[in-house]
């Protein structure tokens, strides 16, 4: 008896749309991000992938995952000195006062709105990078006198 030939197993075809992942734009999203830009601002830019593609790609590829880590350090520092621009330069705006029923414009810096921006960012950056942006918070504990501490542990009578 003759046996038939093997059929060939048809390709296994992904579920989903393909993968827009280019080394092109995986370089942007890292450089960008260095800049001090948030990932979800990036991901709203009409030739980037969606924000949770990225948050795949940086499950599922450890060397993405690092380039966005570094990329995230160096924007926490681009953040940082956007605030100390922000402190530093006046921004000069209007105010609408109204009393009895008439406006009253006021012109000057926006100094409330500057320090809004600037802590706003600095708390970002407290819980993003505690280590280096956070409080630092230390306890000691010491005996009288700043001596040691030492314990007694007495068993039964």
């Amino acid at each position: 008896m003759a046996t038939k030939p093997a059929k060939k197993a048809a390709p296994v075809k992904k579920a989903g749309r393909p993968s827009k992942y280019t080394e092109a734009i995986a370089s942007e999203i890292c450089s960008r991000i260095a800049e001090g830009q948030t990932l979800r601002s990036i991901c709203r830019d009409e030739h980037m992938p969606g924000f949770g593609t990225v948050y795949r790609w940086i499950e599922g590829d450890e060397a993405f995952s690092a380039r966005i880590a570094r990329a995230r350090d160096i924007g926490y520092d681009a953040i940082a000195e956007d605030a100390m621009a922000i402190a530093d330069t006046p921004l000069i705006g209007e105010e609408v006062e109204i009393q009895q029923g008439k406006e009253k414009v006021k012109r000057g810096d926006m100094v409330t709105h500057r320090r809004l921006q600037v802590e706003t960012r600095l708390k970002l950056l407290a819980k993003w990078s505690p280590k280096k942006y956070g409080d630092k918070i230390t306890q000691e504990h010491t005996g009288a006198g700043g001596e040691s501490l030492s314990f007694q542990v007495v068993f039964g009578k």
